[in-house]
């Protein structure tokens, strides 16, 4: 019987509109008293039953809800016979609980877009070697699957054959169609725009990367924070506490009704729900984003930071060096970049790659006697030339003369933070190549958006040489930079940055060579597209290692916990206004105060869903 009263308080709801409709026109219209009497003191049943139901429920775990506050509040007013009050009340908070629950949702629907993209079935290929639709459910890890224009990958995996443009908005926020081909990694969820391919499948189910953001944005929407563990214990204590107000008020006046209005505007509605509506819509904000932050409590302490901290290389730069300068000396240049890159096609050297890259098509040379000096280069022979590649050490041991243009351009190159790459033929000088890991563009302009939002220290912490280190915090203006760090030198600074300097310090770093900073940071934060390691070590992940995701994250913590302490101060002045009320005016009733109490929750939850629509100014 409990089981269906509930389950119909939305019809419930309806019912007592009619009757107290009916109620309030018999009595003001035709002056039948009878009638009117009958339609409220049936509204007040029937809009009792539930919430009576919901009080005895709490009370058996030793909770008194505001379900028990407004049942003692209805049952004292139906004792004075004061149907109306009773009528307008039950029905007012029942439907407070009907508009709450729509606007509630609508804060949800981040998670409920999430799990309506994830794929169902799969074109998986059988023994017979033909491909046949089965439930997503069936796919293993190793089966090849087909993959039709508008289809959803089913499972993380690797492309076979074929190509086409994957949307990759349900894992990196971003609409823009990506790229795909053969060897090409593709994740469940996303959205195969043109062509068609075949994978092979490498995580399945929840062990995909869009089965652990659903997973942990879930995680993060119903984990509490600190103010929320406060404000249940608060409630905890403050309801009871307004009970024996409202005997105390009672045994001292004997006014029957004012106890029981100080039941109905005592409940903390609307600070019991305030804050965890601001955590649900503003994680599920960035989750449309392609940002994951990862709990309440990670919030809170990321919207205090005071320091950032950053990997240089992939996260403040693009990962991959290029060639930024370079000079040519002397005549037969096309020849000499011909030798060159020979002589680098026989190295795997990040370095070589780089000046491959640039010199492009050309005619390559047989290579002889090739010999790797440690720390300088590499000599060979190429078409009867001896070939040295390599720093200024190298060609300083081949006894190259330098001329003076040559070392001014190695100064100016070296002092623009490029690494040399110096080529000799049969020993003169021929090419200066400046090699050097180019900065993210636009990184500049965040880091800007990152101090006018009150980050006060902007560290890097590099791997790389000292005056490469300065050369990028020069040009991108942070307050520290410091090279030659190992992984374990990096968070060794982290933890003097927390111990001694008490900082509230965030790690920004890939995601893999830099998860013991990470996990050692007050706010860990990876540059990862959905790799484990970012996934699982980190606070906050920026899904597609988009750099200008970072602002719009720390903005978007800062405004949940705005938000959160706009919606306490509205809870708390609320319940003051009312009470005060009570005791100070005489307009002040059961109807009027339920009408604003409910209202004040309203006005929470819609302030909350503000933060579903979020955008860094």
């Amino acid at each position: 019987m409990q089981k269906f009263i509930l389950s119909r308080k939305n019809h419930i709801t309806l019912v007592s509109a009619i009757l107290i409709a009916i109620g309030f026109v018999s009595k003001l219209g035709f002056k039948n008293e009878a009638i009117a009497v009958w339609a409220l003191v049936t509204a007040s049943v029937l809009g009792v039953a539930p919430i009576a139901i919901q009080a005895y429920q709490a009370l058996k775990v030793k909770v008194v809800s505001i379900d028990v506050l407004v049942t003692i509040a209805v049952a004292g007013a139906f004792f004075i016979k004061n149907f109306e009050e009773s009528a307008i009340v039950t029905f007012l908070f029942l439907f407070g609980a009907f508009l709450e629950q729509r606007t509630l949702n609508k804060t949800r629907s981040a998670i409920k877009e999430l799990t309506e993209m994830a794929p169902e079935s799969a074109l998986k290929q059988m023994e017979n070697g033909e491909f046949e639709e089965v439930d997503v459910d069936e796919v293993d890890v190793g089966d090849i699957l087909l993959v039709k224009t508008g289809a959803k990958i089913p499972v993380d995996g690797t492309v076979l054959s074929g190509e086409g443009s994957i949307n990759e908005a349900s894992i990196t926020g971003e609409s823009l169609p990506v790229s795909k081909e053969k060897g090409s990694n593709v994740y469940a969820g996303t959205i195969l725009d043109n062509g068609t391919i075949q994978i092979v499948a490498d995580r399945v189910g929840e062990d995909t990367t869009f089965g652990k953001i659903i997973e942990l944005v879930e995680e993060a929407q119903d984990s509490k924070s600190k103010a929320e563990r406060f404000i249940d214990r608060f409630s905890k204590y403050y309801t009871p506490a307004v009970l024996v107000l409202g005997i105390i008020v009672w045994l001292f006046s004997r006014n029957l009704e004012l106890a029981i209005t100080i039941l109905v505007l005592g409940c903390p509605g609307a600070l019991v729900i305030g804050v965890p509506v601001s955590n649900v819509a503003g994680i599920g904000n960035g989750a449309r984003h392609g940002v994951l932050l990862k709990g309440s409590e990670v919030i809170g302490d990321f919207s205090r930071l005071d320091t950032m901290v950053f990997d240089k290389t992939g996260t403040l730069t693009v990962g991959n060096p290029s060639v930024a300068e370079k000079e040519y000396y002397g005549d037969n240049i096309d020849e000499a970049l011909g030798y060159l890159a020979s002589v680098e096609r026989e190295s795997d050297h990040p370095l070589a790659k780089a000046v491959l890259e640039e010199i492009g098509e050309t005619s390559f040379s047989p290579v002889k006697n090739t010999e790797v000096v440690k720390g300088g280069g590499i000599t060979a022979n190429v078409n009867g030339h001896r070939i040295a590649v390599g720093n200024a050490a190298l060609m300083k041991r081949e006894g190259i003369q330098l001329s003076e243009k040559a070392k001014t351009d190695m100064y100016r190159f070296e002092k623009n933070g490029n690494s040399l790459v110096m080529t000799s033929v049969d020993g003169e000088l021929k090419i200066l190549m400046g090699v050097r890991d180019r900065i993210r563009p636009g990184v500049k302009e965040d880091l800007l958006r990152l101090k006018r939002l009150g980050v006060k220290n902007l560290v890097m912490l590099s791997g790389d040489n000292q005056g490469t280190v300065d050369v990028v915090s020069r040009e991108l203006g942070l307050t520290e930079a410091h090279g030659n760090m190992l992984p374990e030198d990096k968070s060794a600074y982290i933890k003097k940055l927390i111990d001694e300097r008490g900082q509230i310090v965030a790690f920004v770093g890939d995601g893999v060579n830099d998860s013991p900073s990470i996990a050692l940071a007050d706010i860990g934060i990876a540059m990862g597209s959905g790799t484990d390691v970012a996934i699982e070590t980190s606070d906050v992940v920026l899904m597609n290692s988009d750099f200008s995701r970072l602002p719009v994250a720390l903005g978007l913590a800062k405004a949940i916990v705005r938000n959160m302490k706009q919606n306490i101060f509205i809870a708390i002045g609320v319940v003051l206004f009312l009470l005060a009320s009570v005791f100070f005016s005489e307009w002040m009733n059961m109807s009027i105060g339920m009408l604003v109490h409910e209202s004040s929750i309203l006005v929470v939850i819609l302030n909350g869903m503000r933060l579903l629509r979020y955008k860094l100014r």
